[in-house]
């Protein structure tokens, strides 16, 4: 049985490289903005919910427009919260170095980490302009729907006037995944960069875990080959990479101690 220093010592370590969860609160609050502008765009045009054929054009126009102005909006939101986590996320290797020597922490420093963080933009400026746009198909598949099936158009109106509800739960898995996802792609480029190939799988130990990857917590993971994150849809990921994971990859220098994931 470990004793309470090596736990201590374990807890340390776990936590270490688990990013603060103000940092995907902060996040999410600027992108329920998104779905609060969509909600009064959706309910300025039809303010009972009722959508003709030029009324749903009208939605779609507004939103597409929105999703074009958002560009910059989106950079710029999407470049604090990467460089938010990068900060965080190079502390921790510091952390690391003072126990480690001065070598590493001169590797560390010289990481190739910008790569990941072009990518990890991009993606975040695709996911916030694409909010209006998922909202504009979601009117036009319920309008088509109801259309196909003889449905009066006031039947869907309380779906309709939903989609800004819509978009906010949609911006917020967005944003509880994707701040965990950056982090996860710079402790990768950071790994590979001093040679620690491999990973532990470590979850963030309560009862909400998902039971797939409570099967992975504590097992030695290979970064080049993701083990599989989500069974029923057979997905392959690292920790802290598929949507609204809580688990943290903890880079590893000795693998020979552990088993290694299927």
């Amino acid at each position: 049985m470990a004793t309470a220093q090596e736990r201590r010592a374990a807890r340390i370590a776990r936590e270490r490289w688990r990013l603060a969860r103000r940092a995907e609160s902060a996040y999410a609050t600027q992108l329920r903005r998104i779905a609060r502008t969509v909600g009064d765009i959706v309910r300025g045009v039809a303010p009972d919910g009722v959508v003709d054929d030029g009324v749903e054009r009208s939605i779609r126009y507004l939103l597409d427009q929105y999703s074009t102005l958002l560009r910059p909006w989106a950079e710029r939101v999407g470049q604090r919260m990467i460089e938010d986590v990068a900060v965080r996320n190079f502390k921790a290797w510091m952390e690391v170095s003072r126990e480690i020597g001065v070598a590493l922490r001169r590797e560390i420093e010289t990481a190739p980490t910008g790569e990941a963080m072009r990518a990890a933009l991009a993606a975040q400026v695709s996911l916030i302009t694409s909010l209006p746009r998922e909202a504009a198909e979601r009117v036009h598949h319920l309008t088509t729907e109801a259309r196909i099936s003889g449905r009066r158009a006031e039947s869907i109106a309380d779906e309709i006037l939903a989609t800004g509800d819509v978009t906010r739960s949609r911006a917020e898995t967005i944003a509880f995944t994707e701040v965990s996802r950056t982090n996860t792609e710079l402790l990768k480029a950071r790994s590979l960069h001093i040679g620690a190939d491999t990973y532990i799988w470590t979850t963030a130990g309560d009862a909400d875990v998902r039971p797939d990857h409570r099967i992975l917590n504590g097992k030695l993971i290979r970064w080049d080959a993701p083990p599989i994150a989500d069974r029923r849809a057979g997905r392959r990921a690292h920790a802290g990479a598929i949507y609204r994971c809580r688990c943290t990859p903890r880079p590893v220098l000795d693998p020979s101690m552990f088993e290694f994931a299927a």
